[in-house]
């Protein structure tokens, strides 16, 4: 199937991400920010990065970009759209998913290899993984701290919405020890951390992130 990685200013790990996406039997497809166009993708992942510098906040700029528009449009329609990272925080600037991404609690980047549980496979982007596979891949952020209301906060974990979880060590203070969300329809997913950064044994810490773009077609065409 066709995956678009859409490109804005400040964006670090697009081609990483396209590269994912093709080890995972999947054609990528580059789309910018600046285009009303989807090119026919049949799903979208918005990557990593420093998306406008992060002025005004990570990712609210990037919200207001022509292509954000066909996203939300087609997210809305039931299009897979996985958030990466930078892609987390203009998910929920966008307001596709709840809660936001706040400077990390004590104030510095983090850098390392992270221990997940994938709490819901239920979604096109997890349904490779066993409910509760716990998995190794990269975190790197500055804002990363997941934040919402209570009641919100309550919701998501009621409602089975709570994506991916830290194990070991919670790095930025994100509440819950949450890394990674879905909205109530389950197409769209926001994640911290960097699955397309564990795709191969030859970089990272192994490949334990390849499963978040190998289920899609399963999951779309079904």
């Amino acid at each position: 199937m066709k995956v678009g990685v859409v490109t804005f200013p400040g964006s670090l790990d697009d081609v990483d991400a396209q590269r994912a996406v093709r080890i995972g039997g999947n054609e990528a497809v580059a789309l910018w920010h600046g285009d009303h166009d989807l090119r026919g993708v049949d799903a979208v992942v918005l990557p990593g990065g420093f998306s406008y510098g992060d002025y005004l906040r990570c990712g609210a700029i990037s919200r207001f970009s022509p292509v954000m528009t066909e996203v939300i449009a087609a997210a809305e329609q039931g299009m897979p759209v996985l958030g990466i990272c930078n892609g987390f925080q203009v998910l929920c600037e966008s307001h596709l998913l709840p809660g936001a991404l706040i400077r990390n609690d004590h104030r510095k980047f983090v850098c390392r290899d992270q221990r997940l549980r994938i709490e819901n496979n239920r979604t096109p982007w997890t349904n490779s993984y066993a409910e509760n596979a716990e998995i190794t891949v990269v975190l790197k952020n500055g804002e990363g701290f997941f934040v919402a209301d209570t009641e919100t906060l309550d919701r998501l974990e009621g409602e089975g919405r709570v994506v991916a979880r830290y194990l070991d060590v919670n790095p930025n203070g994100s509440l819950r020890d949450i890394a990674g969300i879905t909205n109530e329809r389950g197409n769209v997913v926001g994640l911290m951390p960097h699955p397309e950064h564990a795709v191969e044994a030859l970089c990272g810490p192994g490949v334990e992130g390849l499963g978040f773009f190998t289920g899609l077609a399963a999951e779309v065409f079904a």
